[in-house]
């Protein structure tokens, strides 16, 4: 059987009911697409800006540590590159023996300028004589050294003397030590030399005065020297001593605790900038709520002002009625003069249109 007109009509009209319901629901999809994208794109913006915040803050947190740091702890080492010791040039005669004493004038400015030790910071300053295992140096036995800081205006800060010497080593060790080492002593990669350290106790102490340098003698007529360090050490206490021996830990806790500081000063003004804002808005909102009910009382008054003369003239048909409902106990009249009556009263008309006589 072949299918009719109305088959084909009816399916038709099938395609076409159908073809909105899609359009429709293509246009949702559409929709509810585009909302999404830009709720993810908000999304990525408060998150760029919430990262970029936090990494500010903690550049922020960084930089304070590291400002306060740099400020709060001193020079924890100073070191002299080589202490020339030179002989006194003022004698009276070439001669004389007490003048051919080693003397140095070390200065304790770092690059020249700037002052090592810092106010009231305890140090301990400590020299380093190089000494060859000479029979001149073994015969010479104990020898005084002397050190006296002096400050910038060339006041002495502190004096100390203490004895030094060579150890002592015996002829047969000397020999063993020369044949064990003999091949480095012959490319000149060792030598024949003993360090002396003289640590000067009575200038162990706590930096009062700006002391830009010191001199040092050894009173020796017939020393022999290679070189000399002078070294100087800061002795930490407290917080710079965590600070210097734990610096991976204390940078960490610095700057955590700046972090936290700064995060919590950043978090309370914005609440009160919300709250700020929030206020405003409740007053912006009242003043508005106000201003439509002032218009609204506006466009009231003139609807009021038309409807007074109707509501004063259902008063005086009131009042009439009243006046009527009252009899007149001490007059007779005739039913003339009752008509009469009757035709001259007003006749008053009520709000709904009924005839009020």
């Amino acid at each position: 059987m072949q299918p009719t007109m109305e088959e084909f009509d009816s399916e038709d009209s099938g395609v076409q009911n159908v073809g909105p319901q899609i359009n429709g629901l293509v246009g949702q999809i559409l929709e509810t697409t585009s909302a999404l994208l830009v709720r993810i794109r908000q999304k990525l913006l408060e998150m760029a800006l919430l990262i970029c915040v936090i990494l500010l803050v903690f550049w922020l947190a960084s930089f304070l540590y590291g400002s306060f740091y740099y400020s709060f702890m001193p020079t924890a080492n100073f070191i002299t590159p080589n202490v020339f010791l030179i002989s006194r040039t003022d004698c009276p005669s070439p001669h004389h023996s007490v003048c051919s004493f080693p003397v140095a004038n070390v200065s304790l400015l770092k690059n020249g300028k700037h002052q090592v030790m810092t106010y009231g910071q305890p140090y301990q300053i400590t020299l380093e004589l190089e000494m060859p295992e000479s029979p001149a140096n073994q015969e010479l036995g104990m020898f005084l050294v002397k050190m006296t800081p002096y400050s910038k205006a060339g006041q002495i800060v502190d004096v100390s003397a203490r004895s030094a010497m060579l150890h002592y080593h015996s002829s047969l060790l000397q020999a063993l030590g020369t044949v064990v080492f003999s091949p480095m002593l012959l490319t000149g990669a060792s030598e024949q030399k003993q360090p002396v350290i003289y640590n000067c106790p009575s200038l162990f102490f706590v930096q009062y005065k700006p002391t830009v340098g010191a001199v040092i003698e050894i009173h020796s007529q017939h020393i022999q020297i290679y070189r000399a360090h002078l070294y100087i050490f800061a002795q930490f206490t407290g917080i710079r001593y965590l600070m210097y021996h734990f610096p991976l830990i204390s940078a960490l806790i610095g700057v955590m605790s700046n972090f936290a500081f700064l995060s919590l000063i950043i978090v309370l003004s914005f609440l009160q900038f919300n709250l700020g804002m929030f206020s405003l808005l409740q007053a912006v909102k009242i003043q508005e709520e106000k201003n439509e009910s002032d218009d609204l009382n506006d466009q009231s008054e003139p609807q009021n002002k038309g409807k007074a003369p109707k509501n004063v003239d259902a008063m005086e048909c009131n009042s009439v009625e009243v006046e009527e409902s009252i009899p007149d106990m001490g007059v007779e009249e005739s039913d003339d003069d009752s008509r009469e009556v009757a035709e001259d009263e007003p006749i008053c008309e009520a709000g709904d249109g009924e005839m009020i006589l």
